[in-house]
C-alpha cells in the first residue's frame, strides 16, 4: 500500500528532480525547478487577489496557466474552479454565480462571448495572457504551503440528472491521495511521459497532471483537433501513458499508428464508459506491449476501481477491484452486504470521498451518507446510484444506473438541463432527452419534442437555438417531433414508453 499520509496539494511541484522535464508547452519545456518557480510566482499573485478560501475560476484551453492553477491556487489557500472550455456562456454564468468566484481567468475569445451580468459584480475578469505578466510584476512568490489537507482545493462541476451542473468539493487530501493511488497502481515512474488529452475540468483529466507529477514524470498537454494529432504527439514526445474515454479510443483505433508512438507506450487507461470486447481487441493489436487499465470512477469519489491488465482478456467486462485508498461495498436495497453475484448499489468509502456538493445540502444528503456499519473506513460514504455485482473471485461488474444520466462521448449529460434549454427557446411545449446506445459515442442524444402551437418553423429553429445555448457535446444527435407524448398514470410524461418508441 502506498503512503496514506496526505500533504498540501501544491507540494506535488516538489516531487520531481530539479532538472527533469515536468511540463511540455508549445514554445518551451519547464523543468521541475522551473515549475516550482512558476507555481510560486503565480501563487503569490493569486494570494494578493483574494482572501483564503475564495474561489477563482479558469476558462481556457490547456496551457501553462490551466496546468499550474491547480497547484498555485492551492498554495495560495484558494479554491480552484476549472470550467470546461467547451461550455457556452449560459453554463459559465451559472458556475460563476453558484461558486461565488471572485476571479475569472480565460482566453480572450471566450471572455468576449460573456454578456452583461454573466460574471457576478464581485468577479474580476482577466485575460489569460495577462496573468503571468501581472504575477511577474507583483514579484512575490510563495513557498510550499502547510495548509490543512482537509481544506478545500477545488470545486469541479459535473452534470446531475436533475438539473444544472453541481459543484463537487475536493480537498487537498482528496486530490493528493488520488494522485498517489493512480501513480501507484499504474506503476508510474520519473521517466514517464503522459499525453494529457482529456479536459482539465474533469477529475480524470486533472489527475493526468497530478499523478504524473507525483511520480516525478512529465506532462504534455494537448488540445487536439483530429484524432491523428494524438498519434503524432505520442510519436513526437515518446509518450508512455495515454488516458482516454471509449469514443476517443474508437477514433484512435481507426488510425495507422507510427512505430515510434507504439514502441514507447507503456500503458493505456480508460474511464468514462466501458470498453467493448472488440475495442479491447483493436487496442491489443495496435499496442501489443502496452498494459491496458480499464477503470471506473465518479467525480464524487474520483476513482473507485480498476481492472488488473492481466485479467482484461479473461474478464473483459469486469470493473475490477478497489483502487488504493478506496473501499468498495455492494449494498442491497435492505442494507445488507450483497452476496456473490447478488445485485446491489456500489458504495464508495474512504479518504477519496469528496466533501459534498457546494452550497447544496439537499443533494449532498441524497448522495453522501454515513458509511455502512461494516465499512472499515467509516465516516461518510458516497452512494453512487450504480447497480453492480461482485463475483466469487471479488471482481465487480456493472449492471446499470438508477438515474437517467446520458453518457455520451465520455461526457455526463443531464437530461433535465437539455430539456430545460429546449423549453426555454419557446419553440416546444414538451421535451424529453434520452440516450440511445451507440457504438462510437456510448450513447447518442435523442430529443423527443412536441412543438409549441404558436412556434414558427420549430423544426428548423430548434437545432439553431440549441447550438447557440449549449456546448457541442450536449447537442442532440437526433430530433423526434411528435404531436402528442404519452403520459403515465400520474399524468407525467411516460419516459419509459417514449424510450421504447425510439428504441432507447
Amino acid at each position: 500500500m502506498p503512503d496514506p499520509t496526505p500533504l498540501p496539494l501544491d507540494q506535488l511541484a516538489e516531487r520531481g528532480s530539479a532538472q527533469a522535464p515536468a511540463l511540455v508547452l508549445r514554445d518551451r519545456t519547464l523543468s521541475f525547478e522551473e515549475l516550482r518557480k512558476r507555481v510560486s510566482l503565480l501563487a503569490g499573485w493569486l494570494a494578493a487577489q483574494a482572501e483564503k478560501g475564495a474561489r477563482v475560476a479558469s476558462w481556457a484551453a490547456k496551457g501553462e496557466l490551466t496546468c499550474l492553477l491547480p497547484l498555485a491556487a492551492a498554495r495560495a489557500g484558494l479554491v480552484h474552479v476549472p470550467i470546461n472550455p467547451l461550455l457556452k456562456r449560459a453554463q459559465v454564468a451559472h458556475i460563476l454565480s453558484d461558486s461565488g468566484s471572485v476571479l475569472l481567468m480565460g482566453t480572450k475569445a471566450r471572455l468576449a462571448t460573456l454578456e452583461d451580468g454573466d460574471a457576478p459584480a464581485a468577479c474580476t475578469v482577466i485575460e489569460e495572457d495577462a496573468v503571468f505578466a501581472l504575477a511577474e510584476e507583483h514579484g512575490a512568490g510563495l513557498p510550499p504551503s502547510q495548509h490543512d489537507p482537509d481544506d478545500l482545493a477545488a470545486i469541479l462541476y459535473t452534470s446531475g440528472s436533475t438539473g444544472r451542473p453541481k459543484g463537487v468539493m475536493l480537498s487537498h487530501a482528496n486530490m493528493w491521495l488520488g494522485a498517489v493511488s493512480v501513480a501507484d497502481y499504474l506503476g508510474m515512474a520519473g521517466d514517464d511521459v503522459t499525453l494529457a488529452v482529456l479536459p482539465l475540468s474533469f477529475d480524470y483529466g486533472q489527475n493526468q497532471l497530478l499523478s504524473t507529477w507525483y511520480a516525478g514524470g512529465c506532462v504534455v498537454p494537448l488540445d487536439y483537433l483530429f484524432p491523428r494529432d494524438v498519434a503524432k504527439a505520442c510519436a513526437k514526445h515518446g509518450v508512455t501513458t495515454l488516458a482516454a474515454v471509449p469514443p476517443l479510443w474508437v477514433q484512435l483505433t481507426d488510425l495507422d499508428w507510427p512505430e515510434e508512438a507504439v514502441s514507447s507506450m507503456r500503458r493505456l487507461t480508460n474511464s468514462g464508459g466501458a470498453l467493448t470486447v472488440d475495442l479491447v481487441a483493436d487496442l491489443r493489436s495496435i499496442f501489443p506491449q502496452s498494459r491496458l487499465f480499464p477503470m471506473y470512477g465518479l467525480t464524487e469519489a474520483f476513482r473507485s476501481t480498476y481492472l488488473d491488465p492481466d485479467l482484461v482478456d479473461t474478464h473483459p467486462t469486469s470493473m475490477g477491484t478497489a483502487i488504493p485508498f478506496a473501499e468498495i461495498l455492494v449494498i442491497t436495497d435492505d442494507g445488507r452486504r450483497a452476496e456473490p453475484d447478488e445485485e446491489g448499489e456500489l458504495v464508495h468509502c474512504g479518504p477519496l470521498v469528496a466533501h459534498g456538493y457546494w452550497q447544496d445540502p439537499t443533494r449532498t444528503a441524497e448522495r453522501f451518507k454515513p458509511a455502512p456499519a461494516m465499512s472499515e473506513y467509516g465516516g461518510t460514504a458516497v452512494w453512487s446510484g450504480d447497480r453492480v455485482k461482485r463475483d466469487a473471485q471479488g471482481l465487480l461488474y456493472f449492471v446499470g444506473r438508477r438515474d437517467a444520466m446520458i453518457k455520451s462521448a465520455g461526457n455526463r449529460i443531464s437530461p433535465q438541463e437539455l430539456e430545460s434549454a429546449a423549453l426555454a427557446t419557446g419553440l416546444v411545449a414538451e421535451a424529453v432527452a434520452l440516450g440511445v446506445k451507440d457504438e462510437r459515442l456510448g450513447h447518442a442524444i435523442h430529443l423527443v419534442v412536441r412543438p409549441d402551437p404558436g412556434a414558427e418553423n420549430p423544426e428548423e429553429a430548434l437545432p439553431k437555438a440549441l447550438k447557440k445555448e449549449l456546448p457541442n457535446f450536449m447537442q442532440p444527435h437526433a430530433f423526434h417531433w411528435r404531436e402528442t407524448l404519452p403520459l403515465n398514470p400520474n399524468g407525467k410524461l411516460d419516459r419509459t414508453a417514449i424510450a421504447a418508441e425510439i428504441g432507447a
